[in-house]
Order: C-alpha cells, then sequence, then structure tokens
C-alpha cells in the first residue's frame, strides 16, 4: 500500500528528540556497482533495474536507516535530457518507480519514505523564478500522488533557489527539510551558513543543514554555524547533517567536485566505520538529530551511525548481528596478532596507511570560480562538443 505502517512522522520522532538515521548516497554506490552513469548521474536504475534499488534500500535499512530516500535525485526532465543524455524512461516513470521502491522496503522496517528534489540546471542558467519553480511542482506531483512522509530540498549551492524549493514544497502540506551543499564560507553568493538557516526555516522549513561536497568534520562546523544563526534570529528548527564519505580538508568552497581525484579515484579518502562513529558522536554532541549521509556512504558506514548511537536509541540495527563492537568479533580470529585488535582502543587511535608512498596526503583543488551565470555553466540539450571539450582540457592544463 502507499501508506507507511509506521504512524510516526519525522517531526514527532525529532519532536520527542529522537536520533533519525539517514541512508548512504544511492548514485555514488548504484554507480560503484553499474547501475549509474558518472556524468550525468540520473537515476533511470529505478526503471531498469529496480532489483538494484531495492536491494540498496534493504541494505541501508538492515544497517539502521529510518529514511528512505527515493532514487529520484536529478530526475528533473531538463536534467534527463542536458547534455545529449538519452533516456529510455520518462522521469515521471523513474520517479514513481523510485517512490514505490522506497516505499515497499521503509514497510520491511521503521523507516519513513523521503521524496527529494534537487538544484536545477534552468537556475544556472539564471532561468525566472517561476520557470525554476514550475520544475519543482512537476517533480513533487509524483511525491504527493505516491504519498511520502516528508520532503527535502537537498543539494543547494545557491539558498535563493533552496528557498524557492522550500516555497514550492510547503504547498503539499508536508514536513520539509531543507539541506544545503555549502561549506562553512557560506553559499556561492557568499552568504553565510547562519543567514542561509534563517532564510530556510524563514520559507517554511522544519529541518534544515547541510548534505555532500565536504567530509563530516567540514559539515559540523557549518551546520553548527546555522544553529548560531538561527538561535540569534529567536526561531526554532531540527537540524540534520548528510556528509561525504570522504576526508575533504584540502577543498575551497565547492567542495569535493573541485579536487582533482573527484570522481573516480576518491578511494583513498574513504572515512573507516571508526571515523564514523567519530562523526556520530560529535554531531549528537553538537544537538543534530537527523544524521545521515551523502556521497561514498555505503551500509557499513551507516551501521557505524547507528551502533554509536545504540545507546541513546536503545537498540542496535538488524546489521549488527554480523558486527561486534569495537572489532570485539575479531576475538573469533584465528592468528593472535588479529585476536589482540578486538578493542577499542585498538581501532580508535589507528592512523590507517594508503600504502601510496608516492602519493600527497592533500591535493590542490581546480577552484575555476565559475558561478551562476557564467558562460562555462549554460546548460544545453546537445551533448557537448568536441571544440567545448578541447576548450575544457586547454583551460585545465592552463591551470595547473
Amino acid at each position: 500500500g502507499t501508506e507507511g505502517k509506521t504512524s510516526r512522522g519525522i517531526l514527532e520522532r525529532l519532536d520527542a528528540g529522537e536520533v533519525v538515521i539517514g541512508d548512504g548516497g544511492f548514485v555514488f554506490a548504484l554507480e560503484k556497482r553499474g547501475y549509474v552513469q558518472a556524468g550525468p548521474w540520473t537515476p533511470e536504475a529505478a526503471a531498469e533495474h529496480p532489483e538494484a534499488v531495492r536491494q540498496l534500500h534493504r541494505e541501508f535499512l538492515r544497517a539502521g536507516a529510518n529514511v528512505m530516500q527515493t532514487f529520484t535525485f536529478y530526475a528533473s526532465d531538463d536534467k534527463l535530457e542536458n547534455r545529449g543524455n538519452k533516456q529510455r524512461f520518462t522521469g515521471q516513470q523513474i520517479n514513481e518507480a523510485a517512490c514505490d521502491l522506497a516505499r515497499e522496503v521503509a514497510n520491511e522496517g521503521d523507516a519513513l519514505v523521503a521524496g527529494g528534489v534537487s538544484q536545477t540546471p534552468s537556475y544556472l542558467s539564471c532561468k525566472s523564478e517561476d520557470e525554476v519553480k514550475a520544475i519543482f511542482m512537476k517533480q513533487i506531483e509524483v511525491f504527493v500522488k505516491k504519498n511520502v512522509d516528508f520532503l527535502i530540498a537537498e543539494y543547494f549551492e545557491h539558498v535563493e533557489e533552496a528557498e524557492w524549493a522550500v516555497q514550492v514544497l510547503k504547498t503539499t502540506g508536508k514536513p520539509v527539510a531543507a539541506s544545503l551543499c555549502i561549506g562553512p564560507d557560506g553559499d556561492l553568493n557568499r552568504v553565510s551558513p547562519g543567514d542561509c538557516a534563517v532564510r530556510l526555516v524563514n520559507a517554511g522549513a522544519h529541518i534544515v543543514g547541510i548534505n555532500c561536497h565536504f567530509d563530516p568534520e567540514t559539515c559540523l562546523k557549518t551546520v553548527k554555524l546555522m544553529m548560531e544563526g538561527v538561535k540569534k534570529a529567536g526561531l526554532k528548527a531540527h537540524f540534520m547533517i548528510q556528509p561525504l564519505a570522504y576526508h575533504t580538508p584540502d577543498c575551497g568552497c565547492q567542495g569535493f567536485i573541485d579536487l582533482p581525484e573527484f570522481p573516480f579515484s576518491l578511494e583513498p579518502r574513504i572515512l573507516t566505520r571508526w571515523d564514523m562513529q567519530k562523526y556520530a558522536r560529535e554531531a549528537y554532541n553538537a544537538g543534530i538529530r537527523y544524521i545521515g549521509g551523502c556521497c561514498g556512504f555505503e551500509p557499513y558506514h551507516t551501521r557505524a551511525l547507528a551502533e554509536e548511537l545504540a545507546p541513546e536509541r536503545g537498540f542496535l540495527p538488524a546489521g549488527s548481528e554480523k558486527h561486534g563492537n569495537w572489532g570485539s568479533s575479531l576475538a573469533l580470529h584465528t592468528k593472535p596478532w588479529v585476536r589482540a585488535r578486538a578493542r577499542r582502543d585498538y581501532w580508535e587511535t589507528l592512523k590507517p596507511a594508503s600504502g601510496r608512498p608516492m602519493c600527497p596526503s592533500m591535493s590542490t583543488p581546480d577552484s575555476w570560480g565559475v558561478t551562476k551565470g557564467h558562460a562555462d555553466l549554460m546548460q544545453q540539450k546537445e551533448a557537448t562538443s568536441q571544440e567545448q571539450l578541447k576548450a575544457l582540457f586547454d583551460k585545465a592544463a592552463h591551470s595547473h
């Protein structure tokens, strides 16, 4: 059925002070599994390979996630057709399939279904407020029809566009979360995180926060600034955090997309499960209660969040039956030196090596410094031409 069997909504849970664990980054996880193409990053797999999407939802649910986000990221028709990206399915078919899969799995456990909208190519190309809002209106039709539990406006680099999204999402009467992909320096127009948060709450968001683009440490800094801004303005909100599973101490204002390793050589930066426990604890201590993940998060990362916060939540996720607390299951190992690692102080203090002696620990981001309205960001339906690519290659050669 379309009705969630859990009657307790997102706001009831957060109002009660409960921890809500978000799921991980489907686009990246499914790209690694061979179901998503990097570049367009569109979610046609929901219609093409529903079994793959369903299985990933199940793994995140088993790992302790309380939210199943519909795999609808970027499935607006302007994005699906952008740069010659040909589709066998319409945006509506993909989005309906995605909603059904998320609901099916959410009903297998204690999870809520969230429908999401993200920043649009149209905004980058300086289309009007009405044109951009029309895209969001079209996207939420399916979320209303499929009766998702709440809505998320996530992955916005400009707070203005996020405000427009929140205003549209509010018209459904469902709870609305708003998540920007910005760092402590603010959005791409340099609106501070505190001011961004105030604007989103005033636009009608119940939950505000940060997702993607930066590691947990950086996202945590940014959400704390948002919390200060909201408090200073005398407003109230819940806060969410869904960072990358990659260490990004060297990122500029546009986050990991500017790193030379993006997107195919990020593996050396992946957080361990122990890094994730530290993140979960720090987020909780900061007063954030919606704690999840974005690109790079695999189910074992999500399980680490749930395990770290098990004392507060009063239970472990199902997936913990195959995982001892802080490596305790290693006590069953045949080798005595591995058995000796079955303890918290070993894993918590370990400095893992990358095994790459010729590699630096930090990179220099690209930072081309272009934002909304710049000719390089005008989006088009035709495939990127050889001349356009050559110009980009030349530009990259000169910047290094």
